[in-house]
C-alpha cells in the first residue's frame, strides 16, 4: 500500500475544519495529523507533526496564512502549502505565491477540486483554481504593457519545453530522462531560462508559463 498524504488542517474556523475532516478521511490516500486554529500553531504543528500538505486560510488572527507559509517554507522546504480561502483577491493571491504556496484555492470550489489539489501539489506540483487565471492574465498585461514581461520568443524550442516541465514540477533529473538529456544540459538550459526572462524563482516560472499558455490551470 502506498504512503498516505500526511494533512494539517489550519482555518480558525472549527466549522470548516470539521468539514475538512468528513471530505478528507474518506479519501483512502489520505491521512488528517493535525488541526489548528492559527498561524502560529500551525508553524508548531508543522515542526511536531511533519505532514506533507498544509491546507492554510489566508485570513486569520495573529500571524496569518501568508506569513505562516513563509516561516513554514524557510524552516521547511519540502512541505507543501495549499491555500485555501474566502479571498478571491489579486493581492492575497499573489504574496501566497510569493511566500511559497504551491496551490491557491477558493473555499467556494467543488469538493472535487480540493481533494484534486492535495494530490498535486503533493507530489511537488503547481494547482491553481482555474477561476484565478484571470489575476495571471492582468498581471501579465500589466508587465508587458510596461515592458517588464520578456517575450517567449526569446526562448529557444528546447528552452520553453525544459520550462513547461519545470512549471509543472519535473526535477532536473525527471526532465532529464523525459528528453533523454543529460542532468547537467537541464542546468544549463535552466539558467538560460532564467537569465532570459530575469526570474529568481520556480514560482514566479511557474505564472510566466501559465501566462504565455505553457500549462494549463487546474
Amino acid at each position: 500500500m502506498s504512503k498516505k498524504i500526511r494533512l494539517l488542517l489550519v482555518d480558525d474556523h472549527q466549522i470548516v475544519r470539521a468539514g475538512l475532516q468528513l471530505l478528507f478521511v474518506a479519501e483512502k490516500d489520505m491521512e488528517i495529523v493535525g488541526e489548528v486554529s492559527s498561524g502560529d500553531e500551525a508553524i508548531k504543528a508543522v515542526s511536531d507533526l511533519k505532514p506533507d500538505v498544509v491546507v492554510m486560510d489566508v485570513a486569520m488572527p495573529g500571524i496569518g496564512g501568508i506569513e505562516a507559509t513563509r516561516r513554514i517554507k524557510e524552516a521547511h522546504p519540502s512541505v507543501s502549502v495549499l491555500a485555501l480561502t474566502m479571498h478571491e483577491d489579486e493581492q492575497y493571491f499573489f504574496e501566497m505565491l510569493d511566500a511559497g504556496a504551491s496551490g491557491y484555492i477558493p473555499k467556494r470550489a467543488a469538493p472535487d477540486d480540493l481533494v484534486s489539489a492535495i494530490r498535486v501539489i503533493s507530489q511537488g506540483n503547481v494547482f491553481l483554481h482555474s477561476t484565478l487565471a484571470k489575476f495571471l492574465m492582468k498581471d501579465f498585461l500589466d508587465r508587458a504593457e510596461s515592458g517588464a514581461t520578456p517575450a517567449a520568443e526569446e526562448l529557444t524550442p528546447r528552452e520553453r519545453e525544459v520550462l513547461t516541465y519545470i512549471a509543472e514540477g519535473y526535477t532536473n533529473r525527471e526532465i532529464a530522462e523525459t528528453l533523454v538529456i543529460s542532468v547537467k544540459t537541464v542546468d544549463r538550459h535552466r539558467e538560460n531560462i532564467m537569465q532570459k526572462l530575469n526570474m529568481h524563482s520556480r514560482i514566479e516560472l511557474v505564472k510566466y508559463a501559465i501566462e504565455k499558455g505553457l500549462i494549463t490551470v487546474g
